[in-house]
């Protein structure tokens, strides 16, 4: 496993996009379930990861807004892994003084899995240790199109002036309101592409791509994401002798 050379530079937030379970189901001749089953233990090693590095946050993108199309069958598999996951894994939380939080439309979910993910976070609530962020029937778009209904309410109702409409005003009306923006994002799989993923938050994320499918990552691979992380100067629109000075 590769060495973090800078223990002083490990990002606050890393997001993931964990992409390839249904790729990686298919190399093994089997349904796309099987990879979905099989990626769990990389998400155990993510968040294992995460809290061996001292990383604050962690966001998984888990479930998209879009996936809402796949085929009925691959959706109730997956909401019913979704269930049994939280359910294994709240003992774990607890004991590691993990806390799960949640965004996206998560009131379309099912509700067993509504429920459980509501149990969760209730139980987790005041453990302050890692914070585990699960992006489930999540869009960037749909965020952004919430948080501006949310703001056009408050005009409506006088309750906030068009002119005090600030970038912070709008990041505090996004579902992340009080996380911070990912320095990481993480994507599996060999894909470059967003796919519809905090696309307000990673204006400035530092992006890294790897052709590992999602059940194949493990600590290493996120070791390795954060050394390439930690090689990269990051400018914000300065010059690089801006940076240094």
């Amino acid at each position: 496993m590769k060495d973090i050379q800078d223990q002083n530079r490990i990002p606050r937030h890393i997001a993931i996009i964990m992409d390839g379970n249904g790729r990686w189901a298919k190399k093994k001749g089997a349904m796309r379930i099987f990879g979905h089953r099989h990626a769990i233990q990389a998400v155990k090693d993510a968040i294992e990861g995460a809290e061996d590095l001292g990383v604050e946050y962690l966001t998984l993108f888990s479930f998209s807004t879009e996936n809402w199309s796949r085929p009925k069958d691959e959706i109730n598999g997956l909401m019913e892994l979704l269930v049994k996951t939280i359910t294994d894994e709240v003992p774990m939380m607890m004991k590691n003084n993990i806390r799960l939080k949640s965004i996206g439309d998560i009131n379309s979910l099912p509700t067993s899995a509504y429920s459980k993910l509501m149990e969760a976070q209730e139980t987790t609530a005041a453990n302050n240790g890692l914070k585990v962020v699960l992006a489930l029937s999540y869009s960037g778009q749909w965020e952004l199109t919430q948080a501006t209904k949310r703001i056009a309410q408050k005009v409506s109702e006088g309750k906030l002036n068009p002119e005090d409409i600030t970038q912070q005003v709008v990041a505090d009306h996004l579902d992340t309101a009080g996380i911070p923006d990912p320095e990481l994002m993480i994507r599996t799989s060999g894909e470059f592409r967003l796919s519809n993923f905090l696309l307000w938050q990673l204006a400035y994320t530092e992006m890294y791509f790897t052709p590992v499918l999602w059940p194949d990552f493990r600590k290493e691979h996120l070791h390795e994401a954060i050394t390439d992380y930690q090689s990269r100067e990051r400018r914000f629109g300065m010059t690089g002798e801006q940076v240094k000075s």
